[in-house]
């Protein structure tokens, strides 16, 4: 409201600012302060008035005659002077000016006979106080201008109004924005598979968007091999070979050029993503391996800073890794049993994990102490995911639930139901749509998507064959990545014309 205030009252403002000025310009000339007269005859306000500035600059010119200092008397006349010599209302003017640099006097030349120094600043004084007033009458309605009523509410329906027009999906009906923090992004669910990733000899077993722009996606499976696939068209870009069992989960850089893969031989590899391209069945080898475990590597994880990963293993530790030497920095035991899932918190500083003993733990990456134990599941914690600020925990268990934590209070505020993980696989979920949303396999072959408010089943993706391990999504494109038993991953997508229903309106 401030604002508009001011933005109400600019041009009185700056009409008041320009008197003031003007004020300050009559003071100096009647001083003969020209040193302060030419800066202010530099600023915007003046500097087209060329009449004025003539006027002014012809009164410096005679005061130098009259202190016989005629050396900086021409060279005043020659540059200030004579550019202006078009505005002089008398045309002999120029030419007497030009006589006085060779008299001892002012009054030597017939247009100045006259002249004396009081009298004239005082006559420049007052023309340009007539400018003054000429000014006035130009903006004298400016200091009627006043914000209209209900303008503010006004510009921000029309912000939101923009937000929603130039988003990319177009909701059915208008939605109700809760927040005027962030910009409005469209609620939207996937409804149909834009492409069927078809190539793996065996069950897959992980997929990840890689980078924060998902150009491409990044599939492992049980024929230990993982493949790189290009995002827009659905084609395969390369594999990446040379694990010796199964690949159990995979993490990018942000910047999408490094990828990690954990694997059942017991080993994290690193692959160079610079060289991929879209169309390509090239087979590409690690850049390097990792080792430092005694069993499957089930979880990786990169840092924020992307200097160091954290790895969990069916041996029951989580081992912190220095990308750069390849050594492992720390290790963190406590778990009872094999751990299924480790990452980091936003700020780098804690490292969450799950594990087959139904325990979360909490564990500080400098000390390697566990700092906090949550153990509300009945069943083995098959995957543990927090949002973008870190506030919030979503846990999967083989109890046949989704849980959703508050961190900050350790306690579950939210149970997702309906959908089936309680066999031996490692069934995994996460957050979806701007954090709005919680999505997740089941061993029932269906994609489950929760509304995150209500804890209810907003919609079922069916399509796959097998049991749906694990899911991911892409906030950048606003797309969905499902893999599964049947060998196969999918990418999901909004499609409009799919169904008339598609969308869903912000409560």
């Amino acid at each position: 409201m401030m604002t508009l205030q001011d933005e109400a009252n600019v041009k009185a403002g700056e009409h008041e600012a320009r008197r003031r000025q003007m004020r300050h310009m009559k003071k100096k000339i009647l001083e003969g302060d020209w040193n302060e007269v030419e800066k202010l005859c530099t600023k915007k306000d003046f500097k087209h008035e060329r009449g004025f500035l003539y006027a002014v600059y012809k009164q410096q010119f005679l005061e130098l005659i009259d202190r016989q200092e005629s050396q900086r008397a021409f060279t005043y006349l020659t540059k200030r002077i004579k550019p202006l010599e078009g505005v002089q209302t008398d045309p002999r003017e120029f030419a007497d000016l030009c006589y006085l640099l060779t008299c001892k006097s002012v009054q030597d030349a017939t247009s100045f006979k006259d002249w004396d120094i009081t009298s004239s600043r005082k006559s420049l004084s007052e023309e340009f106080a007539t400018m003054v007033d000429s000014e006035h009458i130009k903006h004298q309605g400016a200091e009627s201008i006043s914000v209209p009523p209900g303008r503010l509410v006004t510009l921000l329906q029309q912000a939101v109004a923009y937000q929603i027009e130039f988003n990319r999906y177009h909701p059915q009906a208008t939605p109700n924005v809760t927040t005027l923090l962030e910009d409005y992004k469209s609620f939207v669910l996937p409804n149909t598979t834009m492409y069927t990733l078809v190539g793996h000899q065996g069950n897959v077993k992980c997929a990840q968007f890689v980078g924060t722009e998902g150009k491409y996606v990044a599939t492992g499976s049980s024929d230990n091999t993982a493949m790189l696939w290009d995002t827009s068209s659905g084609e395969r870009c390369c594999t990446l070979a040379g694990h010796r069992s199964r690949i159990w989960d995979l993490s990018s850089t942000a910047a999408g050029d490094r990828l990690l893969s954990a694997s059942g031989d017991g080993t994290v590899k690193i692959w160079d993503l610079d060289q991929a391209s879209a169309g390509g069945d090239k087979v590409m080898e690690a850049k390097h391996t990792y080792e430092g475990h005694t069993g499957d590597v089930y979880s990786v994880e990169y840092h924020p800073r992307q200097s160091h990963f954290v790895t969990g293993s069916y041996d029951k530790t989580l081992n912190l890794f220095d990308t750069n030497t390849g050594q492992v920095v720390k290790t963190f035991t406590g778990h009872s049993s094999a751990v299924s899932r480790a990452l980091f918190n936003p700020h780098g500083n804690l490292i969450v994990s799950g594990s087959k003993d139904c325990t979360i733990r909490f564990w500080d990456i400098v000390s390697g102490a566990c700092v906090n134990t949550l153990s509300s599941h009945l069943g083995e914690v098959t995957s543990v995911e927090l949002n973008r600020q870190g506030q919030y925990l979503l846990s999967s268990s083989k109890d046949n639930s989704n849980r959703l934590w508050d961190v900050r209070m350790s306690r579950p505020i939210k149970k997702f139901k309906g959908h089936q993980n309680t066999s031996r696989n490692f069934v995994r979920s996460c957050f979806g749509t701007n954090g709005q949303c919680v999505i997740g396999g089941s061993e029932d072959g269906v994609v489950y998507i929760w509304d995150l408010e209500s804890g209810s089943v907003l919609k079922k993706l069916t399509g796959h064959e097998g049991i749906v391990y694990h899911t991911a999504w892409s906030q950048y494109q606003s797309l969905l990545l499902s893999c599964s038993h049947d060998n196969t991953a999918k990418v999901w997508w909004f499609d409009p014309n799919a169904e008339a229903d598609a969308s869903i309106s912000m409560n």
